[in-house]
C-alpha cells in the first residue's frame, strides 16, 4: 500500500528537514528522511520525506507512506480499514510537520480506527489471531445451525415443540467432552486441541445432514455442541493469552466478530430451508464439507508463546489448583455469573426463531431478515464499543452495564410484538455483545497459563448447567404461562440479579500485564 502527500511550506529546506526530524522522529538519509509512521500500530508503516527547494523560494515536502501489512484470511476486510487509517495518519503527519515549521500548535492525536489495535502486534501474534478467527467463523457457522433450522427439523421428523426443547436440552451435556478437551489444551497445546475439535465438529454435522430420525440427529448435535464449546474455550484462550498488553480485549473482540460472521452466514443461508422439506440438510452438509479448509488454517496458526514457554511440570497442574490463593474467589464469581447469565441467554438464543415463527407468525425468510437486521450491525456495534470501552474504561463496568441493559431489553423483546420486536432485539444485541466480550476476556485473564484451559472449561460447564436449567424452566412454564415468550422472559430474573450483585465483584484487569494478573505461583 502506497500513499503520497505534497506539502508547500514557506520555509527553507534545512528548517523543514529539522522539523521532520524533531516532530516526526525521522532519521536523516543521503537523499531523504525516513522512519516509522507516527501512530501507525500495524508496525509496518514506513514514512519517507523528501524535501526540495520550491520555485518560489520556499520548500516542497513530499511525504511517502508504504505499508505492506497483510492479514491472513481477512485481508479483504482489513485492507480497506488499513488504507483509511494510513491516509488519516499520513495527513496527521503532514499537519504535524506544517505546525512544527510554522511554530504553531500541533494537531490533536488522530482518531483511533475502530477495527485496528492501539498497540502493535508481532507477525506471529497477527497470524495466530487471524487463524483463530478463521476457525471461529467456520465453527460458529456449524454451531448456529440447530437453533436456526429448529422449525424445519421438527417438521421433517414430525416432532413436537416439546421434543425440540428436549433435544436442545440433551445436547447440553456435551460440555463434559469440552472439559476433557479444554484440560488437554493445558497439556498438549491450544493448536492441537482446536484442530481435533474442528474435525469432530465437521464429522458430527456431516452425519446430521443424513440423519434418518430425531434420535440420531440429537446425538450428532450433542457432539457438535461439545466440539464447538471446546473450540470456543481454547480459541478464546489463544486469542487473549498471546495478545500484547493493551490489546487483549481487542483480540477477544476480533474473535467475537469472527463468530458473528459465522452466525451471519447461517442466517443468510437459512432461506435454503424453505426450498423443500429436507433442504435444511444442505446447511449441515456445508458445515461438514468445511473440513477441507482445516489444513490451510492450521498452516497459518502457530502455538501460543505462553504455552511454548510453559514449564512441563506446571502444565500438569490439576483442577484443585484453581482453588489456590486468589483464584478460588475469582472462579466462584465467574462460575456463578456464567450459570445465571446462561439461564436466560441459552433459551433466548436457542428459541428465538421458534418464538418468532410460532408466536409472531414469521416465515423462515422473515426470520432470516429479522436476524440479519437486528443481529448484524448491532452485534458489531456491541462488540466494537464493548472492546474499546473494556480496554479504556475497564472490563468490570462494561460487564455490569452491558449485562443489565441486555437482560432488561431482551425481556421486553419476548413480551412485545410489532415494531417493538425490532427495536428491543437491536439494543439487546448491543448490550449482550459488550458484556459477553468483557466477561469472556476476564475468563481468560484471571487464571494462569497452566490451568487456563481447565478453568475456562469448568466455567463453560457452569454456563451449560445454567443453560439446561433455563431450558428446563422454559419447558415447564410454557403451557402454564400461555406462551413461549413469557416463559423465556421469566428466566431474565437470574442475569438481572447477577448483574447487580455478582458482576460488580469482578477483578479489574485493564492496564495490567497478564503475568501480573495471573502469575503461575499465586
Amino acid at each position: 500500500m502506497h500513499r503520497r502527500l505534497l506539502l508547500h511550506l514557506d520555509a527553507p529546506p534545512d528548517q523543514v528537514r529539522a522539523a521532520a526530524r524533531d516532530a516526526l522522529g525521522l532519521a536523516e538519509g543521503p537523499d531523504e528522511l525516513s522512519g516509522r509512521l507516527p501512530y501507525d500500530t500495524t508496525g509496518n508503516g514506513l514514512l519517507r520525506a523528501a524535501v526540495r527547494t520550491a520555485p518560489d523560494g520556499g520548500s516542497v515536502a513530499e511525504l511517502d507512506v508504504h505499508n505492506d501489512t497483510h492479514v491472513p484470511f481477512f485481508q479483504w476486510f482489513f485492507g480497506p480499514v488499513i488504507a483509511v487509517a494510513v491516509r488519516r495518519w499520513m495527513r496527521h503527519a503532514g499537519a504535524t510537520l506544517e505546525a512544527a515549521v510554522t511554530r504553531s500548535e500541533p494537531p490533536p492525536p488522530p482518531r483511533k480506527p475502530a477495527f485496528l489495535p492501539t498497540v502493535e502486534f508481532s507477525d506471529d501474534q497477527m497470524r495466530l489471531l487471524a487463524a483463530v478467527c478463521a476457525l471461529g467463523v467456520l465453527a460458529s457457522y456449524g454451531a448456529a445451525l440447530f437453533a436456526q433450522v429448529g422449525g424445519p427439523v421438527r417438521a421433517s421428523f414430525h416432532a413436537s415443540k416439546a421434543d425440540l426443547g428436549l433435544a436442545l436440552a440433551i445436547t447440553r451435556p456435551g460440555a463434559l467432552i469440552a472439559l476433557v478437551l479444554g484440560a488437554a489444551a493445558d497439556r498438549r497445546g491450544r493448536r492441537r486441541v482446536m484442530a481435533l475439535a474442528f474435525v469432530g465438529l465437521c464429522a458430527a454435522n456431516a452425519v446430521a445432514a443424513i440423519a434418518p430420525n430425531i434420535e440420531l440427529f440429537t446425538a450428532t448435535q450433542l457432539l457438535t455442541r461439545a466440539f464447538v464449546n471446546a473450540i470456543i474455550v481454547v480459541a478464546g484462550i489463544a486469542a487473549v493469552e498471546d495478545a500484547p498488553d493493551g490489546a487483549r480485549a481487542f483480540s477477544a473482540m476480533m474473535l467475537g466478530l469472527a463468530a458473528g460472521v459465522g452466525f451471519a452466514i447461517s442466517v443468510i443461508l437459512l432461506p435454503l430451508a424453505d426450498v423443500a422439506g429436507g433442504a435444511w440438510r444442505i446447511l449441515f452438509a456445508i458445515s461438514g464439507a468445511s473440513i477441507v479448509l482445516l489444513p490451510v488454517v492450521m498452516r497459518a496458526m502457530p502455538e501460543t508463546r505462553r504455552f511454548r514457554a510453559l514449564d512441563p511440570v506446571r502444565s500438569r497442574r490439576r483442577m484443585g489448583d484453581l482453588m489456590e490463593g486468589s483464584y478460588g474467589p475469582r472462579f466462584a464469581i465467574l462460575a456463578a455469573l456464567a450459570f445465571f447469565a446462561s439461564m436466560f441467554s441459552a433459551p433466548s438464543a436457542s428459541l428465538t426463531n421458534t418464538f418468532l415463527h410460532d408466536e409472531r407468525h414469521f416465515s423462515n425468510s422473515a426470520v432470516a431478515l429479522f436476524r440479519t437486521v437486528t443481529n448484524g450491525v448491532p452485534g458489531v456495534v456491541g462488540l466494537v464499543v464493548g472492546g474499546r470501552l473494556a480496554e479504556s474504561r475497564g472490563r468490570r463496568p462494561v460487564a455490569v452495564i452491558g449485562l443489565l441493559v441486555a437482560t432488561v431489553v431482551q425481556v421486553a423483546f419476548f413480551l412485545s410484538s410489532g415494531i417493538a420486536l425490532w427495536i428491543t432485539s437491536t439494543f439487546a444485541i448491543i448490550g449482550s455483545g459488550a458484556s459477553t466480550l468483557a466477561i469472556g476476556t476476564l475468563d481468560a485473564e484471571l487464571f494462569p497459563t497452566e490451568t487456563r484451559g481447565t478453568s475456562n472449561s469448568l466455567l463453560l460447564i457452569c454456563g451449560v448447567a445454567g443453560s439446561a436449567t433455563g431450558l428446563g424452566v422454559v419447558a415447564l412454564l410454557t403451557d402454564p404461562l400461555g406462551g413461549l415468550g413469557r416463559a423465556i422472559a421469566v428466566c431474565g430474573i437470574a442475569p438481572f440479579l447477577a448483574a447487580i450483585f455478582l458482576a460488580p465483584k469482578l477483578t479489574e484487569t485493564v492496564g495490567r500485564g497478564l503475568d501480573d494478573i495471573s502469575p503461575s505461583d499465586a
